[in-house]
């Protein structure tokens, strides 16, 4: 089989995303900045940025419909199209001077809406250039690919906003005719062929839900992946509140992101050696339990930076957890369902995160912060009893078995 870093289509969706997700972290750091330039509004700068959070998921469940009934190459370029337009407009508007609140926002907002719906696709088109033995490796990749461009992105954002304004929007504008040029030299298909008409965008979203709640596996992935979200978000936020309350330099509390993001980083690199080294099964459970023990360990040290690097232990196993269950179930999911199946999965566990931030300041300010995460730690054992038990995590077979049958 040819190795992964040889598979040219994939190399050229990774290699261009990669330079795509750094212009979007970028633009992310950018746009609140520029909100307070324009309004002088932290209120403002907000509300911009929960309007983008709310388009993206409301596009979520959309989006994996879209991804599984038109063309997923034709849909990722019309994103990149869209996008390229709105931060081209967004550049030459902050250049002249005439970036208003509400251009900013639309902005904003069709950014995440496209942005929905490119990953969606993205990762619904993946099995369709990877080999399934080598699905585990391609999602680790993509994780790595997050996490580098996560870290990075946001100081280089700084950076650029300093130089001048327009900067970091010119820069992401440009990493979507990166990505568009990338998506355009891909050769192969990034979808099986269809054998039968599509169905009506209701009758396949329900086709979608169906085949995730009725399939053993499916069920125990998002029961696991929205407690692990919910424990790693909260888990973050309380340590910053803690910090912030106990009158912690700003620049001090920001390397706790760095450390977290560093810990993640790591793990997708090290996610193939430990796919290698445990069975499927075996690896999400140790996972689990693994993650609720290190989350609770940070409970001692909740004053302190030394909180953040329990919890970048556990964010050090994520990609390996992630790339074992979304390499499986790219594997066992139809090319026809891929995009409905992520993007159900995908809407459960970020939803479930999007109150972390909100539970962890009344437990906080209610309780303690050491309450705070030992509640996050014990939201865990939800994930660790799942694949302890769930009769689709024990029944995991071998990848290319599971994808023919």
């Amino acid at each position: 089989m040819t190795s992964l870093w040889q598979n040219r289509e994939f190399n050229l969706l990774w290699s261009s995303q990669s330079l795509s997700d750094l212009g979007g972290t970028i633009a992310q750091l950018a746009v609140p900045l520029l909100v307070l330039e324009v309004t002088d509004s932290a209120v403002l700068a907000g509300a911009v940025g929960t309007a983008a959070q709310v388009a993206k998921v409301l596009a979520r469940l959309p989006s994996g419909v879209l991804a599984d009934l038109v063309n997923r190459r034709r849909t990722m370029l019309i994103c990149d199209v869209i996008r390229l337009f709105a931060f081209a407009v967004l550049t030459a508007a902050v250049a002249t001077g005439h970036a208003g609140l509400a251009l900013i926002t639309i902005v904003a907002v069709v950014d995440a809406a496209c942005g929905s719906l490119f990953n969606t696709t993205e990762h619904a088109a993946l099995r369709s250039i990877v080999p399934a033995r080598q699905l585990p490796d391609a999602v680790a990749r993509n994780e790595a690919r997050s996490y580098g461009t996560t870290l990075a992105g946001p100081p280089l954002g700084g950076l650029l906003f300093g130089v001048t304004h327009a900067l970091p929007f010119l820069g992401n504008a440009l990493s979507y005719l990166v990505s568009l040029i990338g998506i355009t030299m891909i050769r192969k298909p990034l979808q099986a062929a269809r054998r039968e008409p599509p169905a009506g965008h209701a009758a396949a979203l329900a086709e979608g839900l169906r085949f995730v709640f009725t399939n053993p596996f499916l069920r125990a992935v998002v029961v696991i992946a929205a407690p692990l979200n919910l424990a790693l978000t909260g888990t973050t936020f309380t340590i910053i509140l803690t910090l912030q309350h106990h009158r912690v330099e700003p620049g001090v509390i920001g390397l706790t992101e760095t450390i977290i993001g560093v810990g993640g980083l790591a793990g997708a690199f090290a996610a193939p050696l430990l796919q290698r080294v445990w069975p499927f099964a075996k690896l999400i459970r140790y996972i689990c339990w693994a993650a609720t023990g290190v989350i609770a360990l940070s409970a001692l040290f909740t004053a302190t930076l030394a909180a953040a690097v329990p919890v970048a232990l556990a964010v050090f196993l994520g990609p390996s957890c992630n790339a074992a269950l979304f390499g499986y179930q790219a594997a066992i999911t139809p090319d026809r369902l891929q995009g409905r199946v992520l993007s159900v999965i995908f809407l459960a566990a970020m939803s479930v995160a999007t109150v972390a931030p909100l539970l962890a300041g009344v437990l906080v300010t209610t309780l303690s912060s050491e309450v705070a995460v030992l509640f996050f730690a014990a939201v865990v054992t939800i994930s660790g009893l799942t694949a302890t038990f769930a009769p689709g995590i024990r029944t995991m077979r071998p990848l290319e078995g599971a994808a023919r049958a």
